[in-house]
């Protein structure tokens, strides 16, 4: 690892551990943490977090700035903002932790985001999709009920690929799901979603736990619990790209746009955003409020419809 023998390399060893062993984070988090802290380590201009000062926190933002990935790309406003908000925590360890007195983390300001513009499908566009499967076949079975699930539900890619057979619950059309930060919520299974579920299962011939899965007839023979044959996210990935291209939807969704299409088609229909967050599985109600935008058109026809009639 670069610069292993500084005092900042060291203090960012020990809070990676430490995230690992006190705060059981996945090792998807740890591993987008390592690469936060490694920039942080190459373009801070220090290598003792004790000499952190409000300079080395402009001079690390200008190398944010002045960064390009290997395609050459420059980084995104969102993940300058990731990389600042683990420098943030990084240093909050630092002074809960270790007692260090470093730079206060209030005092690393993230940059100004313009809202995130959300990608959802039309309704038509939504049914022509999930529509697309052949499901006369056990491989269209399959994919019809991943994406039936995915807009029942507005799980993320990596929630979905992870459910086993006995998290569904048919009798109670709830799945128990272990979302970010090892968060379990309760999710609803619609009756389309369901139907295509039951409908899937009944043609699997193996005793295999993941949901969904690969191979099916290898998958036959195979002992359980077949982790070798749980459907890869590229996989899931590329099935909803697939179907999407089929049902000719030009603006090329991915299963996060059904993620979307899910809490805005809830939104239109009078949900209330503190309930569309606890099924999202987000933290921050901020997080939610992304989707407030696509639903204010509805907004504007309340008011053109019913204000000053009287």
């Amino acid at each position: 690892m670069e610069n292993s023998s500084t005092p900042l390399q060291s203090a960012i060893d020990r809070y990676l551990e430490y995230l690992r062993a006190e705060e059981n984070k996945s090792p998807l988090t740890i591993k987008s943490y390592t690469e936060s802290l490694s920039l942080l380590a190459r373009l801070c201009g220090t290598a003792d977090p004790l000499a952190i000062s409000k300079q080395s926190v402009r001079v690390f933002k200008s190398g944010l700035h002045a960064y390009r990935s290997k395609n050459g790309r420059e980084l995104t406003i969102r993940s300058k903002n990731h990389h600042l908000t683990v420098f943030r925590a990084f240093m909050r360890y630092l002074i809960v932790e270790e007692e260090m007195e470093v730079f206060p983390p209030d005092r690393i300001t993230r940059f100004k985001e313009e809202q995130r513009k959300v990608k959802v499908l039309f309704p038509e566009e939504l049914r022509r999709l999930l529509d697309s499967p052949d499901t006369e076949t056990r491989i269209g079975k399959r994919d019809s009920a991943i994406l039936k699930l995915f807009f029942s539900t507005g799980l993320r890619l990596a929630e979905l690929r992870s459910l086993n057979r006995r998290d569904l619950n048919f009798d109670t059309r709830e799945i128990s799901v272990r979302g970010k930060r090892g968060k379990v919520r309760v999710v609803f299974l619609s009756d389309d979603a369901a139907g295509a579920l039951q409908s899937y299962l009944a043609v699997r011939l193996d005793h295999l736990s993941p949901l969904f899965i690969r191979d099916h007839d290898k998958a036959v023979t195979a002992m359980p619990p077949g982790e070798e044959y749980r459907q890869s996210a590229n996989g899931i990935y590329r099935i909803v790209k697939k179907y999407a291209l089929a049902a000719g939807i030009v603006t090329d969704p991915s299963p996060h746009t059904l993620r979307h299409s899910f809490a805005t088609d809830l939104l239109r229909n009078g949900a209330d955003l503190r309930s569309v967050q606890e099924m999202l599985g987000h933290k921050d109600l901020s997080t939610t409020q992304i989707y407030t935008h696509v639903t204010n058109p509805q907004l504007k026809e309340v008011h053109r419809k019913y204000h000053g009639k009287g």
